[in-house]
């Protein structure tokens, strides 16, 4: 008996530690990682793939010179330029492509902005937050400010959650999809038609979809912003949490990942903390992280 009731503080302990473990495990999603770096290992690499694993950093942690807290990042491929935004004095920043600022826009109304997407030319797409509200605008080479009031908007008010609301955006130019991530609790991207429209002044529904099953294999902790590749139709989904993007196949398969820790794809230091991505036409892949950091990363040539 006394032996017994030694042992039963260790018991208590040893499934105290188990069940924390558990929890652990859930949360980074580290089964699923697991089991997609086994497929991965033994598989031979899908040739639709854009083979993010074979990328390198080739300009690393470059400050953003004035800027001070950066969010998302899109490529505007008519202007062969990047535009970010900044959300505590709101402003969209269009930026070279090695991290120069071009232009600061003042943002009138905008409340939390934290994503932007290039739709077509001088069209834009901004996220809030916090509303939940995505809104068009238009911008000319001479625009130093846009206000908010007027501007067409779409807020959908699913699953709200304060500051773990919409933080990334990515459009299909070829299907008129504007993919939109939920940054967490839950963890959702949505793909919506009818938004923004065109300017022909038709009037078109609005969908909102959802894809769980897709959504389910994301192994990944958060999402901090998306990317389309108009030349594969996959969709990139970078992870602050988790340093690490993740390619997903037209099934919304994962088929590789960029992993953003040190030692990884050159990386001198981890990436830390990764608020934006965009891609160009020739695959290169830009990506911003707070506070003002840029970087770019390639995949060599073969």
């Amino acid at each position: 008996m006394f032996r017994l009731t030694r042992l039963r503080p260790l018991y208590l302990i040893f499934c105290l530690m188990s069940v924390l473990l558990a929890v652990f495990v859930h949360e980074h999603r580290l089964w699923q990682r697991a089991w997609f770096d086994w497929q991965t290992y033994w598989q031979a690499a899908d040739p639709q793939s854009l083979g993010l694993g074979e990328y390198r950093v080739v300009l690393e942690a470059k400050p953003i010179e004035g800027l001070d807290e950066v969010s998302a990042l899109t490529y505007d491929p008519l202007r062969n330029s990047l535009f970010t935004v900044t959300n505590q004095n709101a402003e969209l920043i269009e930026l070279s492509l090695d991290g120069q600022v071009l232009r600061r826009i003042a943002l009138v109304g905008f409340g939390d902005p934290e994503a932007v997407e290039f739709i077509s030319a001088d069209t834009y797409v901004i996220s809030d937050e916090r509303q939940q509200r995505l809104i068009k605008l238009h911008l000319r080479d001479d625009t130093r400010g846009v206000d908010a009031a007027g501007a067409e908007q779409l807020t959908l008010g699913v699953h709200f959650a304060g500051n773990k609301g919409f933080e990334g955006l990515a459009y299909d130019p070829q299907g008129q999809r504007l993919f939109v991530a939920k940054e967490r609790d839950p963890l959702l991207i949505y793909e919506i038609q009818g938004f923004p429209r065109d300017d022909s002044g038709r009037t078109l529904g609005v969908q909102v979809l959802n894809d769980p099953k897709r959504d389910a294999r994301l192994f990944v902790r958060d999402l901090s912003s998306l990317q389309y590749d108009q030349r594969s139709g996959h969709l990139l989904a970078l992870s602050d949490e988790s340093r690490l993007v993740v390619e997903l196949d037209v099934q919304g398969r994962p088929l590789s990942t960029l992993t953003l820790r040190k030692g990884h794809q050159g990386l001198g230091q981890s990436v830390p903390q990764a608020e934006g991505m965009a891609m160009d036409g020739a695959g290169t892949l830009y990506l911003v992280s707070e506070p003002n950091l840029f970087y770019v990363f390639k995949k060599p040539a073969h």
